[in-house]
């Protein structure tokens, strides 16, 4: 450990950038110079998805400024962004930094949705999304 410890922090944050979100976390608690390596920003850049800052770009409240790309990358994690005008959610797979989107339910293609017979849109205080489709009836 003594030999890893004279490393250049700009190298172990290189290795660790090659790894996971939640590889960093693991290797953070090693050290101080893994800890402070782990943390940079070099590090969580490599974990978010291409075009992320692009998808932040179309959310309908863009999260204000971070300390850190490790804060964003968190913030991203817990807290789905409402996105193309409340038609999408978007947030990032905590272990592996990969996307993941939701989409609403008037964002979907469904079989006799404008008819109140089979589908009512309501209001739903725990959804994400100002409306959810609700089945009323089912033929087949």
């Amino acid at each position: 450990m003594d030999l890893l410890n004279k490393l250049p922090e700009n190298c172990i944050a290189k290795v660790i950038s090659l790894t996971s979100p939640e590889d960093a976390c693991r290797i953070s608690v090693l050290g101080s110079i893994f800890k402070s390596a782990a943390d940079s920003d070099f590090v969580w850049e490599a974990f978010m998805p291409s075009g992320y800052r692009d998808i932040i770009a179309r959310a309908a409240a863009p999260p204000t400024s971070f300390s850190s790309t490790r804060d964003l990358f968190f913030h991203l994690a817990d807290t789905p962004l409402i996105i193309d005008n409340g038609t999408k959610s978007f947030s990032l797979e905590k272990r592996t930094g990969r996307k993941c989107y939701m989409l609403a339910s008037r964002d979907l293609s469904i079989t006799w949705s404008n008819s109140p017979m089979y589908w009512r849109f309501r209001s739903l205080p725990e959804s994400r999304f100002p409306e959810v489709a609700e089945l009323i009836f089912m033929l087949w």
